[in-house]
């Protein structure tokens, strides 16, 4: 093996030049047995093919069991998750950096599992605990990846395909295989692109369904997506916020000026307690329900740098949302400070055609989608 010396010519060359490119980390989590594995080998044909450099980060529980070290014989399961969780985030920074290095115009960072799939494994106390040696916070460890896919165990519907017998590290009867993937859902609700994928569709399907997703969210061919927008009663907030698969966040939106017509640029700082992460998106509406949306994450300096271009025909808006994962689908709740009896609620949709099932506890007024007057542009302008 030749190694190739680092000078001004060779990689520290390619490292600047990297610094133009588009790397993108995604994660794709789920319950046991829901199709990680072959859904590795689809992301690799399908998006090698469309001109990604596709890279691969192996999951880190699995290399700990196969290697001897299970967290079941551990006894100190705090200590073990941190133990986990530090090589997970070693391991993808590693890849990052190396990423940096190449000459590729498009990266692909695949997780085979992401930091937060360890929360699913620990109490309040022992996550907290975690946190705090990582010197992290919640907000920053779930949304430093850009988007997150959920492929559902078998043992929710499609119960006579889940087995045991293709992963050693495998051990979870059906019953726990559903409470793990349930855990698993309720601890990355909250995360902006959170994508959930059942088993309504046979193996094939669910795979090409994933695979629609993940090019949706990256731009390929050209990223359309479908929205249903509904005005809702004022949530019982206390209520909601007692289900283990809804988080609330804290979002600031301003509105930027854009030299193209039709197009809206908005730079947003959402999270909690002090805890920010910062993207700016440039949306447009085509037709019907379906919009081009295009988002970057922003460093809190590009972020308060941008600030200085807003537009001085709107005001910024601030929400709390309330991000809710039910009936395969992920809702969003939208309450204005501005508002006493109403808000809105938003849920993605894989299709035009899919069958909106609404959560329990949320008084449905009436759809709204398409009326300008429930837009956040509506809403934001100085009139």
């Amino acid at each position: 093996m030749q190694i190739q010396k680092c000078d001004k010519h060779s990689c520290c060359a390619a490292a600047k030049e990297g610094l133009k490119m588009k790397i993108t980390k995604i994660v794709i989590t789920g319950g046991p047995c829901a199709g990680k594995t072959t859904a590795m080998s689809w992301i690799q044909n399908a998006f090698t093919k469309k001109g990604y450099m596709v890279l691969f980060v192996d999951e880190t529980a699995t290399e700990l069991i196969s290697g001897g070290a299970p967290w079941k014989y551990t006894r100190c399961n705090r200590d073990y998750q941190y133990r986990l969780t530090e090589l997970m985030m070693a391991k993808e920074n590693a890849f990052e950096e190396i990423a940096k290095t190449f000459d590729a115009e498009k990266v692909l960072i695949v997780c085979d599992r992401g930091a937060l799939d360890n929360r699913a494994y620990m109490n309040d106390e022992e996550f907290q605990y975690v946190l705090g040696k990582l010197n992290t916070n919640e907000i920053e460890l779930r949304d430093h990846y850009d988007a997150v896919f959920h492929l559902v165990t078998a043992a929710k519907g499609a119960e006579q395909f889940y087995t045991l017998a293709n992963n050693a590290a495998r051990y979870e009867t059906i019953e726990e295989a559903v409470r793990v993937d349930d855990g698993l859902i309720a601890a990355w609700t909250g995360h902006p692109h959170l994508r959930i994928i059942d088993n309504r569709y046979n193996f094939d399907e669910k795979m090409l369904a994933l695979i629609t997703e993940i090019s949706t969210f990256l731009g390929e061919p050209k990223p359309l997506g479908t929205r249903r927008k509904y005005l809702i009663g004022y949530p019982d907030v206390q209520a909601l916020m007692k289900r283990p698969n809804c988080q609330s966040v804290d979002i600031l939106q301003t509105y930027l000026k854009s030299e193209v017509p039709g197009e809206m640029i908005r730079i947003r700082q959402r999270g909690l307690h002090g805890n920010y992460v910062y993207f700016m998106t440039r949306k447009r509406n085509i037709e019907g329900m379906k919009r081009i949306e295009m988002e970057e994450r922003l460093t809190k300096n590009e972020y308060l740098e941008l600030l200085m271009q807003a537009d001085q025909n709107y005001r910024s808006i601030r929400k709390q949302r309330y991000c809710l994962s039910e009936n395969g689908l992920y809702y969003n709740i939208d309450i204005y400070p501005q508002w006493n009896d109403v808000a809105i609620m938003e849920i993605e949709l894989y299709s035009e055609n899919d069958a909106v099932i609404m959560p329990d506890g949320i008084q449905v007024i009436r759809e709204v989608t398409g009326e300008e007057e429930f837009t956040n542009p509506y809403i934001a302008r100085i009139r």
